[in-house]
């Protein structure tokens, strides 16, 4: 009777993604599906950019049949240059929640309203952007080293000073974040994609076969919270998580370059004008960087949402999938 139940459940499941517009469940993981939310997002610092030309895919809850586990976000090449990732997320769908899965594509489409951090504020991605062929970083919000890696820039106009905290990790059902799709991310989920590489299944399988990622074992606080490659969980470039209530005022989801203390918070650190997806941007090749100082010191309203996040779960982790 259970498994007749279970079974026709997945069917229904099955028919009502038949039924939404092809532009969304295209993303849906068929099967996949939780009656309880994934715990909040861990606090972590990014790891170094190791080479020019990779690109930040930020870590994640996935569900195995132990439950809930973390895979570490991590940087990872690009399939093919002028792509970008969209993050994978968990929303809630006919009375369970769905795994929408990530993907490249030339732009950046719906990955729920999750705030991510390090330039995936929810909405779009702020931590980089292609040129003629070559990644330039935002390091504003992006963790290189200047000195190794030349194609940056600093934008601060995408930086989001609120202190509010919100590290909801799922859309929809109770407690979840409530964004839906702009017209532009609308737009770049019709578009070609292209599914996450070898190297990042294969990082996905390793967190997955790591008993440590499981949140029942972790309690929401992975030891490898975040790497430098997909697959190396030991080393150099591994960063744990931090306790959520340590160092509050410090932002962790941006790199510490772009850190500022209080004291500063009323000065030209602050974003002068939101100006659209085409802000005012100077690059690292400038040397005198007094003659930008003088700009405003009122900072700008953004349209994203809050870069540090504190929220439970509606549920505890390890609910079995239907």
């Amino acid at each position: 009777m259970l498994h007749t139940s279970k079974y026709f459940y997945l069917f229904l499941l099955a028919l009502a993604i038949l039924l939404i517009p092809s532009s969304t469940h295209a993303q849906i993981a068929v099967g996949i599906s939780v009656h309880i939310g994934p715990p909040a997002l861990p606090v972590y610092v990014q790891p170094v950019c190791p080479a020019p030309g990779y690109i930040w895919t930020p870590g994640y809850w996935a569900y195995g049949p132990d439950g809930y586990y973390w895979v570490p976000g991590t940087w990872v090449m690009a399939p093919t240059p002028g792509l970008l990732w969209t993050p994978g997320y968990w929303g809630w769908f006919g009375g369970a929640y769905v795994w929408h899965v990530g993907y490249w594509g030339p732009h950046v489409g719906f990955y729920g309203g999750i705030n991510y951090g390090f330039g995936y504020g929810g909405v779009g991605f702020v931590g980089g952007e292609w040129r003629g062929g070559a990644f330039h970083y935002n390091t504003a919000v992006t963790n290189v080293n200047t000195t190794v890696i030349h194609n940056t820039y600093v934008n601060k106009t995408v930086i989001n000073n609120n202190t509010t905290v919100n590290r909801v990790s799922y859309n929809g059902g109770t407690g979840g974040v409530t964004a839906q799709p702009t017209a532009a991310e609308q737009a770049a989920a019709r578009e070609n994609h292209v599914p996450a590489t070898s190297l990042q299944t294969q990082h996905e399988q390793a967190a997955r076969s790591n008993k440590s990622m499981l949140a029942s074992a972790n309690h929401g606080q992975p030891a490898v919270a975040a790497t430098a490659k997909p697959g190396v969980f030991h080393g150099p470039g591994v960063v744990a998580a931090r306790p959520a209530g340590a160092n509050a005022a410090v932002k962790t989801d941006r790199p510490p370059s772009a850190q500022t203390n209080k004291a500063a918070s009323a000065s030209s650190n602050k974003p002068s004008t939101a100006s659209g997806n085409k802000p005012e941007t100077k690059t690292s090749n400038t040397q005198n960087t007094n003659k930008n100082k003088t700009k405003s010191s009122k900072p700008s309203k953004s349209s994203h949402p809050a870069e540090s996040h504190q929220h439970e779960s509606s549920g505890k982790p390890g609910g079995r999938g239907r």
